[in-house]
């Protein structure tokens, strides 16, 4: 099976988010209508949910633009994300009073794979998250 791709910048505005959620839905609903690649619904939430908390952390703590990139090989989604900000990410400590500050967390209970790295500007995150086959449910 061909690797899919695609990628979109966005501007790090507020609607970046939703934007960057809806991109990933389409993305999946698009392999599904054309290649046939099945995801389940928990799968695509998945895939929302891990989506927004890296664009999030990228509009939050590096203002700007971020660019968000999918690929697929096979039943696995890598989920990268670019920001200018050249600060690595650090998961912290599991606290469960603690307010907020929990999306590295939940990204990494999530992905199968998790690698970040500095680039000449800024860094690149990048998660692998497995594509569950069942009740296929493509959002557009």
């Amino acid at each position: 099976m061909p690797v899919r791709r695609a990628g979109a910048a966005f501007d790090g505005q507020p609607e970046t988010i939703a934007a960057a959620r809806h991109f990933a839905a389409d993305f999946l609903a698009e392999a599904h209508f054309v290649s046939g690649v099945p995801a389940s619904s928990r799968a695509i939430g998945v895939v929302q949910l891990v989506v927004s908390e890296l664009v999030t952390n990228a509009c939050k703590y590096a203002p700007g633009p971020c660019v968000l990139d999918l690929e697929l090989h096979g039943r696995f989604l890598e989920i990268t994300v670019w920001d200018a900000d050249p600060v690595l990410p650090r998961a912290r400590a599991a606290e469960p009073g603690r307010i907020g500050q929990h999306g590295l967390e939940i990204v990494l209970s999530l992905s199968e794979d998790y690698e970040v790295r500095q680039e000449p500007v800024g860094k690149r995150i990048r998660v692998r998250i497995a594509l569950e086959a069942g009740d296929v449910t493509p959002t557009a």
